[in-house]
């Protein structure tokens, strides 16, 4: 199911970090298995991610479809099968406070890693730092459409750390 056994202690350092641990972790060639023992590490206890679904049951209609760590791989995986994935984040706003924070994370995503953008959306990521780290409590998504394209605020935000984004560590 995974590449290696054991997460990267550097993954929780720094927000930095985990969110080029977690585009690290997903992107990559389909017949590259990822490294699941590593993105699930990412996680604190009960963490949720989530997605809004648009167009279900009717057109116009939006849903939220929630996920565990675990069950979230069975879903990507599916997602995955035929065609190679790779993510990277474009910008970001980060709001701390104590251990806690919350990041607007804009991404792309491309069937290639210099191919054209397929899908663009923000990543809103709370995340808690424990005495180990920092940890993802909740990944809630969504995708830019027609209707609802990504305000400019979110698109020239100061950094982004992820595989072949502005500031990989």
């Amino acid at each position: 199911m995974s590449q290696t056994a054991c997460p990267k202690p550097t993954d929780f350092e720094s927000i930095d970090s985990i969110l080029f641990a977690l585009h690290e972790v997903i992107s990559g060639p389909r017949n590259v298995p990822r490294d699941w023992d590593r993105f699930q590490s990412l996680f604190a206890p009960d963490a949720r991610l989530t997605r809004v679904v648009h167009d279900e049951p009717r057109p116009g209609d939006s849903s939220l479809q929630a996920f565990a760590p675990g069950s979230f791989v069975a879903f990507f995986e599916s997602e995955i099968r035929t065609d190679d994935f790779y993510e990277r984040e474009t910008s970001r706003r980060v709001e701390q406070f104590g251990r806690i924070a919350h990041t607007f994370s804009t991404y792309e995503s491309r069937r290639s890693e210099d191919g054209p953008t397929f899908q663009r959306g923000i990543n809103s990521i709370q995340l808690f730092r424990d005495d180990s780290g920092w940890r993802f409590v909740s990944i809630l998504w969504d995708c830019e459409r027609p209707e609802s394209p990504i305000p400019e605020r979110y698109l020239s935000a100061k950094s982004a750390s992820t595989p072949g984004g502005i500031d990989a560590p």
